[in-house]
């Protein structure tokens, strides 16, 4: 009887890391109702879950010389999903996925014309804005040039 060799486990270190641009291909988006309080949203609330391509769109559709807020987005999002919230945690993961994907396109050499302006809801204070990979001086920059609230 031959025994059986079990395949070897693949680490998260030696697994294919995917890039910011490949995380944005995730396109589940669902409507759900809570059977809880969680966050700032209420049990019986219907909770919007988005995902990094609709949270782009919305980016890309902030005018020139515009910022909006995260609670701007989120209850926009809400409203046009037909939900009364949207997930603040999920926003925010998508978010910095769409701001990293953009970095990653302007350091492949596309004009920062033509990627997602996130500097319009993310701004270097956030929280969010410490953890990005590529720094707030991009954010920084874009804002001032922008005329967005600077400091």
């Amino acid at each position: 009887m031959k025994s059986k060799t079990l395949p070897k486990r693949i680490s998260r270190k030696t697994a294919t890391k995917k890039s910011w641009t490949d995380r944005m291909e995730q396109d589940n988006s669902v409507v759900k109702i809570l059977d809880k309080d969680f966050a700032d949203m209420k049990a019986g609330s219907k909770m919007y879950i988005s995902n990094p391509k609709i949270i782009e769109a919305y980016i890309r559709n902030i005018p020139k010389g515009s910022s909006v807020d995260l609670k701007t987005l989120r209850n926009d999002l809400a409203i046009e999903h037909m939900a009364d919230v949207t997930c603040p945690v999920t926003t925010g993961i998508f978010l910095r996925i769409v701001a990293e994907a953009a970095s990653e396109q302007f350091e492949q050499g596309k004009s920062i014309g033509r990627i997602t302006p996130f500097w319009r809801v993310i701004d270097e204070k956030m929280p969010l804005a410490k953890k990005l990979t590529f720094g707030t001086k991009l954010i920084h920059e874009q804002r001032k040039k922008e005329k967005l609230d600077i400091s």
